[in-house]
């Protein structure tokens, strides 16, 4: 569907003239203003920019939903990409949501997926027995957009953000590039540290049959910490699945005896509550990390990091509670 995309110039002129709300604020002279359309690009770029002067990081409302799909720009949203000198995307197909708004805007676009070893978007929600049976259709340019749940792919994130950054405002490029190394040590340090969750559980035999869940963008964070991925639904409110559907994914959960499945917290749990009535499994929420509060100013590089990974890790330890 047609998504309806306010220009540029007409925001500007509702920031003029005080239509649609906000007041003035001390960041109002921000000598750079960075936009970004993702929370981790935000706390990534955060990060980033921290000990760096005269720079503000803004993010859209994206996070008010769990699917990126059929998103619509609001009227905040353009009042603040009116105003950035650089905008940061995921890209990968995730905000196509944007193309008539960058069209208008002369701001620097900054695209964190660049190099990134992408993975093949998945095209069924049945991802063991290869059943073919798509839910909406929805395959972001042929590519999975989600690589963000993945630390070590977000160190290339990181390194593209501040390479962006760098020719924005070339002046302070060697504080980027030093923020850079500071943030990808971390999360380098953090993904093997993750990667000990699910050690200890194997080296004990415990088996983990395998993750079915109801929002394609796990699947990143399945390859990272060898999770077996079973089946992954795309589902959105007012277009849960199928009957048929619901027999086939309770068919999996009854043959591999998986006690528990998963929802994503901002998305629907319907047909994930009706496999849990039908098989007895649970039904538990993990974070695609799409929504999260604002960064307070006292903080530092590291803390600010650290909301990140905390996150990734409240996911792993969710699915070793709920499979192990």
């Amino acid at each position: 569907m047609k998504k309806r995309i306010i220009p540029l110039l007409l925001a500007l002129a509702l920031v003029l003239t005080g239509c649609g709300g906000g007041s003035s604020t001390d960041t109002d002279n921000a000598r750079l203003r960075v936009v970004t359309t993702t929370y981790p690009i935000y706390l990534f770029a955060s990060a980033l920019t921290r000990d760096v002067d005269g720079v503000v990081v803004e993010r859209l409302d994206t996070g008010s939903t769990s699917c990126l799909h059929d998103y619509t720009l609001s009227v905040n949203d353009m009042k603040k990409l009116a105003h950035a000198q650089v905008i940061a995307l995921n890209g990968a197909g995730l905000e196509d949501f944007m193309d008539d708004a960058l069209a208008t805007s002369e701001a620097a676009v900054i695209d964190c997926d660049e190099g990134v070893d992408l993975l093949p978007a998945l095209t069924s929600h049945d991802v063991e027995d290869g059943h073919d049976h798509d839910h909406e259709g929805h395959t972001h340019d042929g590519v999975d957009p989600h690589y963000w749940m993945d630390p070590r792919r977000a160190v290339q994130m990181v390194e593209n953000l501040a390479g962006g950054l760098s020719q924005a405002d070339p002046d302070h490029a060697d504080d980027y590039a030093q923020a850079a190394q500071r943030c990808a040590q971390q999360l380098s340090g953090w993904a093997q540290e993750l990667d000990g969750l699910f050690a200890d559980a194997r080296r004990r035999g415990v088996d983990i049959p395998g993750l079915i869940t109801f929002h394609d963008g796990f699947q990143y964070f399945a390859a990272a910490y060898d999770l077996p991925l079973l089946a992954s639904i795309e589902e959105e409110a007012g277009s849960e699945a199928s009957a048929k559907e619901i027999v086939e994914i309770s068919q999996l959960v009854r043959e591999h005896d998986i006690p528990a499945i998963f929802t994503e917290v901002n998305g629907s749990d319907a047909t994930a509550n009706a496999i849990g009535r039908e098989t007895g499994c649970q039904v538990w929420m993990l974070d695609m990390l799409m929504s999260g509060d604002d960064v307070p100013q006292d903080w530092g590089l590291e803390k600010i990091m650290e909301q990140y990974i905390s996150r990734l890790k409240g996911d792993l330890e969710t699915v070793r509670e709920a499979l192990g």
